[in-house]
């Protein structure tokens, strides 16, 4: 029996026009009135997924949440932060340089904002703010304190852009971040010891749940740490190959309630039947 559910959330939980849709709605409500974890695990920002934590009522007593890919796991309904793992200025200082030199737009984090060092500011990360409903503001890396914790750092592009600059990457820079692409035009840098994977068994262990009771479900580069962790890995049909090839079951796409197909046929079904 599986006794937690670890979801991305774009590309899985949330369809194309970034809602949850009904389906899914309902299936996460009935996993977790039989008792099953639902943490939602993503990318964004926390602020970024407050509004979702709050339609679907996961920030009851209990209930946990992962944030920017691993690197914050809080308790949503006392807010006690449960796990960090942030970058210093150091890397902030480190990465914008790099930046200049591969002529890629970068923005980075705190918990309360987004920021930009480029005056010039690109579209992606523009959209960083509006995806995830958080203020924007410019500031030059000098500006930044130097005691200031920050979750994650971006490199954010047109896709052919992106992937030249993923090419030009320092082949010792995997050795000090963890550093995974979660769409064609964003580019991730968190704490080396930070990924969703790790994220996942951590708060498993917390919690006092087995490697085989957690299911996973994701879509894209920066899931496979978790997919590979979970007893029970699950692709979306629209995830890119390497979570299909490291998965242990295919669901629906994110447009087709994948999240809740995979669910009911793995988890909630073989509880009906036990029950009869």
């Amino acid at each position: 029996m599986y006794k937690l559910i670890a979801i991305d959330m774009d590309g899985t939980l949330l369809n194309d026009r970034h809602e949850v849709p009904e389906d899914v709605k309902n299936t996460l409500e009935e996993a977790k009135r039989q008792g099953i974890k639902i943490v939602l695990c993503s990318g964004r920002p926390i602020g970024g997924m407050r509004s979702y934590i709050e339609a679907l009522n996961l920030d009851e007593d209990g209930d946990y949440v992962i944030a920017y890919n691993g690197a914050f796991v809080q308790n949503t309904n006392t807010n006690e932060v449960v796990a960090e793992l942030s970058l210093g200025h150091d890397d902030l200082v480190k990465l914008y340089d790099l930046s200049i030199e591969l002529k890629t737009p970068m923005h980075f984090f705190d918990v309360d904002g987004l920021y930009t060092p480029n005056a010039d500011i690109s579209e992606y990360t523009v959209l960083e703010s509006y995806l995830n409903k958080i203020p924007l503001s410019y500031r030059q890396v000098v500006d930044v304190p130097t005691n200031q914790s920050i979750p994650k750092i971006m490199f954010i592009d047109e896709p052919v852009n992106l992937n030249q600059t993923v090419q030009a990457l320092p082949e010792n820079l995997n050795k000090q971040y963890t550093i995974v692409q979660s769409s064609p035009y964003f580019l991730e840098f968190v704490h080396p010891d930070a990924s969703k994977g790790n994220a996942v068994k951590m708060l498993a262990e917390h919690l006092g749940i087995k490697q085989e009771e957690v299911m996973s479900i994701g879509d894209n580069g920066n899931d496979l740490s978790m997919i590979k962790y979970a007893g029970c890995g699950v692709a979306m049909s629209n995830a890119i190959p390497e979570i299909k090839a490291a998965a242990d079951f295919q669901t629906r796409s994110n447009n087709e309630g994948g999240v809740a197909y995979a669910i009911e046929e793995l988890v909630l079904e073989p509880l009906r039947v036990s029950g009869r």
